[in-house]
């Protein structure tokens, strides 16, 4: 049987169009390009996407629901593995893992796995308008209790696995809402938090239990969600929200944001669209976001569409090199952020006032490979420049907060605050699991849900056993 070639595009807004709104750029699929796109799958029968999805989704089922026009039994297939499919079939980097060992990307394009998610996702969510929410059953109660504290992608997955095993579930989050680093961390225009709403809304009529404005190691310690509110199991699934610096000069002036802080001001607390929210946000004219990853890449881009004249997206190593996913870096060229390659800021100079006006920067050429296996970015000597600023947004990675570790007696951690966990989540204290970036540092949305999924599993291994 032939077999296209080439996937079917997605549309999306015209360029010109989104740099000024905060609308989702790509439009999704339509009915006749999913059935399109689903007839290039081959079906194998060795599945090499599913050992590639860390939730393990068996894809070619629901592909092969899709071809029969049944989408319930395709969500229903995805749901077993997946409780966030609008999510995932939107944020997951899909072209590094399940599309990556696509069979049919041997003979051309791989099938397009995470567009054909989201259609299946967002049709179900159309039809809730009308037909209500469809919710598969539980197993019966096992009258045990588990305190998931973080409501980010891995706490989500946790809680959603483990009340459908028959758990009582409560999620406690820090932030007045729910959904952790997919409500504060990823723009609107790539993860609408109306999408984000319709998981969380799932998730409670499965049964979870929400707790808001809780800070567990501040108004509550793991110890005594364990000993004196009576939980029988605890899945620590914070992430990982300190942001790290560079620890080079005027990191401290006025203008110079971590990404973290200017991209929870402008997604959680709507900046954007400040002063009809309260919370304001510097709109810099001359814009540099320093860092190569995915959150560089959002915060650039929201930097274009707050108003800015020139976007300097300033990283280290070459564009081969770099970590985000290359429909973000490629909607960002087309965005008009300004890629400033091979170049690394040295340190950063104020007026005097103590406003940033200046990033001095150094070209830099790649060497022999690090730990990382990228080759190392060498200085060439001689090569500084400045460029005119009066923002920096600094994305060059975070760890965990170590408020959890502080106040947990007996939570080994590792050298970065890491909470050291073995493969199925548990950790040094029996009866506390962890999963995500709280254990891997800075990851993908769908590492987290994975190590959700894993530590759901160990979780009611465990209380099923006692």
């Amino acid at each position: 049987m032939a077999v296209e070639k080439t996937a079917v595009p997605m549309r999306e807004q015209p360029a010109a169009q989104r740099r000024s709104n905060f609308d989702e750029v790509p439009y999704g699929y339509n009915e006749a390009e999913a059935l399109r796109e689903a007839s290039r799958c081959l079906q194998c029968k060795k599945k090499p996407c599913v050992e590639g999805c860390p939730v393990r989704i068996d894809i070619p089922a629901f592909i092969r629901a899709i071809r029969d026009r049944e989408y319930d039994r395709a969500l229903r297939i995805i749901k077993e593995a997946d409780a966030l499919p609008c999510v995932t079939g939107r944020v997951c980097p899909q072209e590094d893992q399940c599309q990556k060992v696509c069979v049919v990307g041997k003979m051309g394009e791989p099938v397009s796995i995470g567009r054909l998610e989201r259609f299946v996702a967002d049709r179900e969510l159309a039809e809730r308008r009308t037909v209500g929410m469809k919710v598969p059953e539980k197993a019966p109660p096992t009258g045990k209790r588990v305190a998931v504290v973080g409501s980010g992608p891995a706490g989500l997955t946790c809680a959603a696995d483990l009340v459908r095993l028959g758990h009582v579930v409560t999620v406690f989050e820090g932030y007045h809402a729910f959904g952790g680093v997919l409500l504060y961390g990823i723009p609107e225009f790539r993860l609408p938090k109306a999408i984000v709403q319709a998981e969380i809304d799932y998730l409670h009529a499965l049964g979870v239990e929400f707790s808001a404005n809780v800070l567990v190691g501040r108004a509550i310690t793991v110890g005594e969600l364990l000993s004196v509110e009576g939980y029988h199991a605890v899945f620590l699934g914070t992430g990982a929200g300190l942001p790290n610096f560079m620890g080079i000069p005027g990191e401290n002036l006025n203008g110079v944001y971590s990404a973290n802080e200017y991209l929870t001001r402008v997604n959680l607390m709507k900046a954007y669209r400040f002063p009809e929210y309260d919370t304001p946000v510097k709109r810099g004219r001359n814009v540099a976001v320093i860092g190569g990853g995915n959150v560089a890449m959002d915060a650039a881009r929201t930097a274009v569409r707050l108003g800015a004249q020139n976007v300097y997206l300033i990283y280290r190593r070459s564009e081969a090199e770099m970590p985000a996913r290359i429909e973000e870096v490629h909607h960002a060229r087309e965005e008009g952020v300004i890629f400033k390659t091979l170049t690394n800021p040295i340190r950063y100079l104020g007026d005097e006032r103590g406003f940033v006006q200046k990033a001095e920067c150094l070209r830099m050429q790649l060497g022999e490979p690090d730990a990382s296996g990228r080759r190392a970015p060498v200085p060439v000597p001689g090569s500084e420049f400045t460029l005119d600023v009066d923002q920096v947004i600094v994305a060059v990675g975070t760890t965990p907060n170590p408020i959890i570790a502080r106040t947990t007696p007996g939570l080994a951690t590792k050298r970065k605050g890491e909470v050291v966990a073995d493969d199925s989540g548990r950790t040094s204290i029996p009866g506390v699991f962890a999963g995500g970036d709280i254990v891997t540092g800075s990851a993908t949305v769908v590492t987290a849900m994975g190590m959700g999924r894993t530590a759901a599993r160990a979780i009611h291994e465990y209380l099923t056993a006692a």
